[in-house]
């Protein structure tokens, strides 16, 4: 797997923001404290963790400036209901993943995750250095959200998905009920699968009750802390469905304008350097998890087949169609990002190890 190089950018960001605090100009302004309920438990990795990570270091950074507290999920706002408030001014920002949108928003989740890759280093690059920002702010936008969106954390690939027994063929999906998330979850319901979307709190209890027969969730770090495996014992891979998954802090768009340009920089220059931190903190935990998993868990791990990831790749690809045709503003993103991937196919392909086939 390509590994994504965060050093130099790390020691930039840190000296930037680090180096605001000593600017007497910051001193001026109005100091903000930002109330953020979040979708996922900060004691969760890369999920939550990258916030509670920011809200440590933002005071410090911005002098006092810029402050955070971070809500638990559902302790100020249900996390499905934080895009809403957030918009109103009921609260002033949340940390989310776009996907928990796609109901209000047909196609959210390509901000967040797209089956079959992009991976975390290409995906970055599209989001800050080709149109993928600029779009996903077009995306609210032009749905009425009053709302700033800023990119904000990253993790690799996630397994793809917890089963009571092997999934040997497509018939054994048939009929399966399933939490499973954004695009990749579209694309299993073609394949007969009915789907769910819990928000992660709630998996464990509806797998120990039977209300579903198996999960996907995220990376093995965070799956083993939900305690999948006293259920599930068959963890499946790669996570086709996400090969990397990204979050977003949003802010209300009055309260962000009302902000001055370095209270805007802070905040921005944290969340880039909380995306590199969260790439690299998830990436260091999973190889040990998984050995332990299969060591003292009694999992068993699988790899799909290559019949396996074609019907899921063809049963994403009829999905994206369809998604293009029923969703203009996925269809902009969706061309746009396939455009980028084309580009970068032909880096892709001479400069890591092994070398992939080039996208067609």
């Amino acid at each position: 797997m390509k590994k994504l190089s965060m050093v130099i950018v790390c020691l930039f960001l840190f000296g930037a923001v680090f180096g605001f605090s000593a600017g007497p100009a910051m001193a001026k302004d109005k100091p903000v404290l930002l109330k953020v309920p979040i979708c996922f438990a900060t004691a969760l990795p890369g999920l939550g963790s990258t916030i509670k990570w920011i809200e440590d270091r933002i005071n410090l950074a911005s002098g006092g400036s810029v402050k955070m507290k971070v809500y638990e999920p559902g302790k100020l706002v249900a996390p499905f209901e934080i895009l809403e408030s957030v918009s109103k001014g009921k609260v002033n920002a949340g940390y989310s993943i776009s996907g928990y949108w796609e109901g209000k928003i047909p196609g959210a989740s390509i901000f967040s995750t797209v089956p079959f890759g992009p991976e975390a280093g290409e995906f970055l690059a599209w989001m800050w250095y080709g149109n993928g920002r600029k779009l996903y702010q077009k995306m609210y936008d032009d749905a009425g959200y009053n709302v700033h969106v800023i990119p904000c954390g990253i993790i690799a690939p996630e397994t793809s998905g917890w089963f009571g027994s092997p999934i040997n063929s497509i018939d054994d999906l048939k009929g399966l009920k399933m939490r499973f998330y954004g695009l990749g979850g579209k694309a299993v319901q073609k394949l007969g699968v009915s789907v769910s979307l819990l928000p992660g709190g709630e998996i464990f209890p509806a797998l120990e009750k039977k209300a579903i027969d198996a999960t996907e969730f995220s990376m093995p770090a965070i799956d083993a802390r939900l305690g999948f495996y006293k259920v599930v014992k068959h963890n499946y891979f790669p996570g086709w469905h996400q090969q990397a998954t990204l979050f977003e802090l949003l802010i209300n768009k009055d309260v962000w304008n009302g902000l001055s340009d370095q209270q805007k920089m802070i905040i921005e220059m944290m969340c880039v350097a909380a995306t590199a931190d969260s790439f690299a903190y998830t990436e260091a935990l999973q190889g040990q998890v998984i050995r332990e998993n299969v060591e003292q868990r009694g999992v068993t791990l699988h790899y799909w087949s290559d019949d396996m990831l074609d019907a899921f790749k063809k049963a994403w690809q009829e999905v994206a169609v369809e998604l293009s045709a029923q969703s203009p503003m996925f269809k902009e993103a969706w061309d746009d990002l396939s455009a980028f991937r084309t580009n970068y196919s032909f880096w892709q392909s001479y400069g890591f190890l092994p070398r992939p086939k080039p996208i067609k």
